[in-house]
């Protein structure tokens, strides 16, 4: 039986799901999308007795940015993120003023994403899908039975594409080539709203049904 453990913290005015990923007998946590209030999310790290070994970040829109800084600080641990979004994350204090936010300051990012690739973390292997649409460089985080899926997929929704870098077609594709191939089973954890699996939003997301025939 799995000992996967991941808890969220929802923080922030866009009310954005901070993911903590650990085994069940270990301390060691990868923080991932640590999105706003760094108090916050320090605070249930230390009050846990957890030791952040990395931030993984599914993409760099304002609203899963906001904390990276202070918790790369706070921890001295490295920054993951794929290169296609490190334009995006530049921008963020550009994004913060559009929605009237105070800016955060902009995290170096210490290791590059890549479409593939295997990340070995805290006793996991996490495989990384690149899944553009939302963002150029948005991921999906496949580990187990579990996807982050940062804010491709939703309950009943999928992420927007009016924002800047977002593309409705190459969703559609992500949506057909990366997340329909995955199994029923699979749980999934969305940068926004609760949780569900694959099988739910195969027969019941109005975006996913036209695509499972094609």
């Amino acid at each position: 039986m799995s000992n996967t453990t991941i808890k969220a913290m929802t923080v922030g005015p866009f009310q954005e799901n901070t993911f903590f990923l650990k085994r069940g007998d270990s301390d060691e946590v990868i923080v991932i999308d640590p999105g706003d209030e760094a108090a916050r999310l320090i605070d249930r790290i230390d009050g846990d007795h957890w030791k952040p070994v990395a931030i993984v970040n599914t993409h760099a829109h304002l609203d899963h940015i906001g904390a990276v800084q202070a918790i790369k600080e706070r921890y001295d641990i490295p920054f993951y993120l794929h290169p296609d979004d490190e334009p995006l994350l530049e921008a963020g204090p550009e994004q913060a003023r559009m929605f009237g936010l105070p800016p955060s300051p902009v995290p170096a990012v210490d290791h590059s994403l890549r479409d593939g690739v295997s990340l070995d973390l805290a006793g996991f292997t996490i495989k990384v899908m690149l899944a553009p649409g939302h963002s150029p460089g948005s991921v999906v985080l496949h580990v187990e039975d579990h996807l982050i899926a940062g804010d491709v997929l939703f309950q009943g929704s999928i992420g927007r594409t009016d924002l800047p870098g977002g593309d409705y077609e190459v969703m559609m594709n992500t949506l057909r080539s990366v997340i329909l191939p995955l199994p029923d089973e699979t749980h999934v954890h969305p940068g926004h709203g609760s949780g569900t699996t694959i099988g739910v939003e195969r027969r019941s997301n109005p975006f996913l049904i036209p695509l499972s025939g094609s």
